[in-house]
């Protein structure tokens, strides 16, 4: 049985502007806008996340509140806490994978510019110091921790829960 040959690597300019013809320059540029615009829209779905379970884990750390306060403690004082540390540890997944796919996307970006007349993408990430200076820290290096700690809380809130439980003598 004859082994099939590896695919070669994809490319991203997939014809010569003399193979593709006179408008090579025109569609090569439209399709550099849309594709930051994409990039832009992945960003933006980002912050739609953050949002989203950000105002879970306030609701759900509002519940816990009123679990506890009320005078008939339930087992909601321990499945609030585990419920968010599956919210938080998802949201946490979300964000590495935003962050991976912004990635890839402005690697493609800067493959891009080197045929274009100004890299202005990959200038400001040279200025930026690839987010490892003082000049810029990426949002991503701060936003995972947040998910993190909302973890550490949920743990906490869990483990006191489950004292408090048997205090009053409740089976969880």
């Amino acid at each position: 049985m004859a082994k099939k040959p590896k695919p070669s690597p994809p490319r991203l300019i997939q014809q010569s502007e003399e193979a593709y013809g006179s408008s090579f320059k025109a569609h090569l540029f439209e399709q550099y806008k849309l594709y930051v615009a994409s990039a832009e829209k992945i960003s933006e779905r980002r912050v739609t996340a953050n949002n989203y379970f950000l105002t879970v884990n306030a609701f759900l750390v509002t519940l816990y509140g009123l679990a506890v306060a009320s005078r008939y403690r339930t087992h909601w004082t321990i499945l609030v806490p585990i419920t968010g540390i599956l919210v938080a540890v998802t949201w946490h997944r979300i964000i590495t994978s935003y962050r991976d796919l912004n990635t890839v996307k402005f690697d493609v970006i800067h493959e891009l510019e080197q045929r274009m007349p100004a890299a202005l993408y990959l200038y400001e990430w040279e200025k930026a110091e690839h987010g490892r200076g003082k000049a810029y820290r990426p949002l991503s290096h701060l936003e995972r921790w947040i998910p993190i700690i909302f973890v550490i809380l949920y743990a906490v809130l869990g483990i006191v829960s489950a004292f408090m439980k048997e205090e009053i003598g409740l089976a969880v």
